[in-house]
């Protein structure tokens, strides 16, 4: 009966893997349990990611990739694992809602000539490095990261949870048009540069061009439509003062993405970019260094997020081989302090992503960034935001959601085990999360265990 019992889970196990990579676009990305380990960590001091007051000494029992028992129980009949936390501070993992899992670890002139299956082996190497430093979930608004976000979650590579954008919508001459210098005019006639062929970005321009280009990137998968709206920093052919899309063909987007009950997030500097989106029905907005004050009022009330980036010209400002994109970083950043002030001054739902670019010594400081905010909020304000707060903007894609039945970014009966165990007291030292390698002693995602060096 056991070797029948076994052979039965390897067959199960062989349809699921399957079912994820025939199935359709939006099938559940489902991960694989071959069988239901548990594990106990006992005597853990708990931020919840919601209550400023950790939960202190209780014991968290995780069952599959579910917390099913947050109390003072001992120990469990059959526990696979125990861990004796010691009165460390037990923590979700942390959400970076604005990740390139495509575009964070090369130049971008090496991702640009780079063949796309050589490139997406990189990308899942790197996905591992992003899991270690303890971000178990990520939003990747840019780029076909759909290779491997299925191979994560089909086991074969490691990785963190993946709400995925694939191609972002860009006009012609916009933020997401990477053609070369010579390539416009262009023939209607001609193929589709490399970029758009291997699906990073797609090129659109009027509003029956936009309908398709949406429901074609919904139809690949996505989770949420990423959609360049503004003049940006890395792009050379799009000045930061340039509203991209006209009112018309932004509407038409989000009707689109509305009738998949899905959002649309836009990459947006300016004031007038950011307000004709939010007025189209865009529902978050990423960067929005130019943002003034009546349209962070109109953000607060349509219910719109704002996803923030800690970049600043200092010792890790982002670099740059041209003078032009070094110009427009410097101009942009200038703009932090005003912009995180009004948001917090109207009560803007407000999120995190660190949208690492073009530099694998970046990648490293993805917690640094994250403490970073410390200048304007309190660890407390920045733990709930890369928790709880950005769980709420992800989950905003609905019935597109790739891991329906559980709650991210808490701890809490019910939730997925997304969870990380800090030496030291993040609430107290926002800097422990700046240094992953010494201060997390233990990384779990879906219940499965990353890194455990408790003693």
């Amino acid at each position: 009966m056991f070797m029948i019992t076994r052979i039965w889970e390897k067959i199960v196990v062989v349809l699921v893997c399957a079912g994820v990579f025939l199935s359709g676009a939006t099938a559940v990305r489902a991960e694989v349990h071959q069988a239901d380990p548990t594990v106990l960590i006992l005597n853990a001091r708990i931020f919840d990611g919601m209550n400023k007051k950790l939960i202190e000494g209780k014991n968290v029992f995780i069952k599959g990739n579910k917390i099913i028992e947050i109390g003072n129980m001992d120990a469990a009949i059959g526990t696979t694992t125990i861990i004796d936390a010691k009165g460390k501070v037990l923590m979700p993992g942390l959400i970076d809602a604005h990740w390139h899992t495509m575009f964070n670890f090369w130049p971008i002139g090496k991702i640009l000539n780079s063949d796309f299956g050589f490139h997406s082996i990189a990308a899942g190497k790197e996905a591992k490095k992003t899991l270690l430093r303890g971000f178990t979930t990520v939003r990747d608004v840019g780029g076909n990261a759909f290779p491997v976000a299925k191979a994560t979650d089909a086991g074969m590579i490691d990785g963190p949870r993946m709400f995925t954008s694939g191609a972002y919508i860009s006009q012609t001459s916009g933020h997401g048009d990477f053609r070369g210098p010579n390539d416009v005019p262009s023939n209607p006639g001609a193929p589709l540069d490399y970029s758009q062929r291997v699906g990073h970005t797609l090129i659109a321009d009027g509003v029956p061009e936009v309908i398709k280009r949406t429901r074609e990137v919904l139809r690949m998968g996505s989770t949420q439509v990423k959609v360049m709206a503004g003049g940006g920093v890395s792009s050379l052919y799009d000045p930061l003062d340039v509203t991209q899309y006209t009112f018309e063909e932004m509407k038409a987007i989000c009707d689109v993405a509305k009738t998949w009950n899905t959002y649309v997030a836009i990459h947006a500097n300016t004031d007038e970019a950011i307000r004709q989106g939010v007025n189209a029905g865009v529902m978050s907005v990423e960067h929005g260094f130019f943002l003034k004050a009546d349209t962070a009022k109109l953000m607060a009330k349509k219910g719109a997020w704002l996803c923030i980036q800690p970049l600043m010209n200092d010792e890790d400002a982002f670099v740059f081989d041209n003078p032009v994109s070094t110009a427009k970083y410097e101009n942009l950043v200038e703009n932090l302090d005003n912009m995180i002030g009004l948001a917090r001054k109207y009560k803007v739902k407000t999120a995190f992503g660190t949208d690492m670019l073009f530099d694998p010594a970046l990648g490293v400081k993805q917690g640094k960034f994250l403490a970073k905010l410390k200048k304007w909020y309190t660890p407390y304000e920045i733990l709930k935001m890369a928790t709880h707060d950005n769980a709420e903007l992800v989950m905003m894609c609905g019935p597109r959601n790739p891991y329906p039945g559980g709650e991210l970014g808490v701890v809490k009966e019910g939730a997925f085990a997304d969870l990380i165990l800090v030496d030291g007291n993040p609430l107290e030292d926002i800097d422990l999360i700046s240094d992953p390698v010494k201060n997390f002693v233990m990384i779990m995602k879906d219940g499965k265990i990353y890194k455990n060096t408790v003693n």
